[in-house]
């Protein structure tokens, strides 16, 4: 969003009012992106109350971040149809009433379904906070404004797994979602009463209706398809064979019918600049990475090492810790360096943190699981400014809401497919690795026999305990095998996709339409 630029434009604001404004609009942004890692670490136990699979719960975090995708297109034409502190408002207070709604739910079917209408309400948060932001404070500081939002949205990656780990192990996971009503509440209340008389002009609009159809049918059949496909052992099933071809129709559709409409709710257009393509795609594919690992990682932890909720949080949570502090050093260094270099050096940087976690053993100790999550924050800080300046680049103003709201859609929905194939991955390797290992517990096998005779004497325990407690060992060491193997992939992606960055063209004003149109 870039700030306001006319004469008619109000004034921003001052004093308390001021404070309180940016506030309250900084909170409903913590409150949203908070919201996209506190689940995380609940997953395991969310799925035992609620009688599921782990697979069957991370469903709660790919079609939150699926339905946030397919709604965050919709934020200009539903900004000017309803206007900016309207649309702010409402959104909040509906993020608020499906909270609650997540909170309450007896069953998975029903937890997914508030889930998914929190995801859509989620989509428009992000930019109306950003324009609100820079509503508010003075032209000459609206650096500050943007820095000020990129820091809540940062601390939330810290905050989350703490807090979620911390609320899953002392109450309930219900209370993730219910710390949502009263934060919204208040932010809402705030930004009405300080708002409100600052409303952007609103007016009726067509929207491309189609398009917004097709959009939803091919990205819901394609995450069910991925979500289910486990579950319903992929293509032996004619479930997952009609929800590949609809999936498909539907995205062939979608695309023709984009490319040939006059006003298209997505502008596909755009992907013919190459600084776009090129910016898009890397920025897509990383954050896929990044995002499905965020996922699997904590669910590791708690599954076979043992890990409390609250642990497992404090584990991950100094993610954010080198992002939160390098975030003022980035705007200082960003005008004066050439983007795809500070790019590239967060992807080879993101390669050898993912290198680190690939060499894992089961008797890993609590530093060496925290370093390389540590050190991923610095990557985390210099990858994703960069790469949206490059996107953005080149393009002229009245492009860059469009081309903003695109590749967030992209990279949003390649987090929740990304997750989806990361976690399939790592079942694949998990069952391929203790295939392997069973091969060798046979009775002809001397190392078997004698792992099974100390087992015995060690645990007094029977032989059929013994082979029990021998099997479980197993599983752990084949999951553990099967979480390097993904880390190792991970690694080889974010080098493999470092020419993405180099086939786009530097430019002076990237970082310029990057701060005008926001982020995250």
């Amino acid at each position: 969003m870039n700030p306001p630029n006319n004469a008619s434009a109000p004034a921003p604001l001052v004093g308390w009012q001021f404070a309180l404004g940016a506030f309250a609009v900084a909170l409903a942004t913590f409150m949203n992106v908070l919201d996209s890692s506190i689940a995380n670490v609940a997953i395991p136990t969310l799925s035992g109350d609620l009688g599921v699979s782990v697979d069957e719960g991370t469903w709660v975090i790919t079609l939150f971040s699926a339905a946030n995708a397919v709604s965050i297109p919709l934020t200009g034409w539903l900004t000017q149809r309803v206007g900016t502190v309207k649309l702010f408002v409402a959104a909040i207070l509906l993020f608020v009433v499906s909270s609650a709604a997540c909170g309450i739910a007896p069953s998975l079917p029903i937890l997914l379904a508030a889930r998914i209408v929190q995801g859509a309400v989620a989509g428009p948060l992000v930019p109306l906070s950003q324009a609100l932001l820079l509503s508010t404070f003075p032209r000459e500081k609206s650096s500050s404004a943007l820095s000020l939002w990129a820091m809540t949205a940062t601390v939330g990656p810290i905050a989350g797994p703490a807090l979620g780990g911390w609320i899953t192990d002392n109450y309930s996971w219900s209370w993730i979602f219910y710390i949502n009503v009263p934060v919204g509440l208040f932010a809402a209340a705030v930004v009405w009463a300080l708002y409100h008389k600052r409303e952007t002009p609103s007016r009726k609009l067509a929207i491309d209706k189609v398009g917004l159809l097709s959009l939803i049918v091919w990205v819901g059949a394609l995450q069910i398809m991925l979500d289910k496909g486990k579950d319903l052992d992929w293509f032996n099933s004619p479930v997952i064979w009609v929800l590949t071809i609809i999936a498909l129709i539907a995205f062939l559709f979608f695309l023709i019918w984009e490319l040939t409409e006059a006003k298209p709710i997505i502008d596909l257009r755009l992907f013919t600049q190459r600084n776009f393509m090129g910016g898009t795609v890397a920025i897509s594919v990383s954050y896929a990475v990044f995002f499905a690992n965020l996922v699997i990682f904590p669910t590791w932890i708690q599954e076979y090492l043992g890990y409390r909720a609250v642990d497992a949080g404090f584990v991950t949570a100094p993610l954010g810790i080198f992002a939160v502090i390098l975030a003022p050093v980035m705007g200082k260094i960003m005008p004066k360096t050439d983007m795809r270099r500070l790019a590239t050096v967060a992807f080879l940087a993101f390669a050898g943190v993912f290198m680190m976690r690939s060499l894992y053993t089961t008797d890993v100790d609590v530093h060496t699981l925290v370093l390389p999550t540590l050190l991923m924050g610095i990557p985390m800080a210099m990858f994703f400014t960069p790469l949206t300046a490059i996107i953005l680049s080149g393009l002229p103003p009245e492009k860059i809401p469009a081309a903003a709201g695109l590749s967030n859609f992209v990279r949003v929905f390649a987090g929740a497919v990304g997750t989806s194939l990361m976690q399939n991955t790592w079942n694949n390797r998990t069952i391929l690795h203790h295939s392997q290992l069973a091969e060798q517990t046979s009775a002809t096998n001397p190392t078997y026999v004698q792992a099974i005779a100390n087992i015995q004497t060690t645990l007094h325990a029977s032989v059929f305990k013994a082979q029990a407690f021998f099997e479980a060992q197993m599983s752990a060491q084949a999951a553990m095998l099967g979480l390097n193997d993904i880390a190792w992939l991970s690694a080889v992606i974010f080098i493999v996709i470092i020419p993405l960055i180099w086939i786009t063209k530097p430019s002076k004003d990237g970082a310029a339409n990057a701060a005008g149109a926001g982020g995250h």
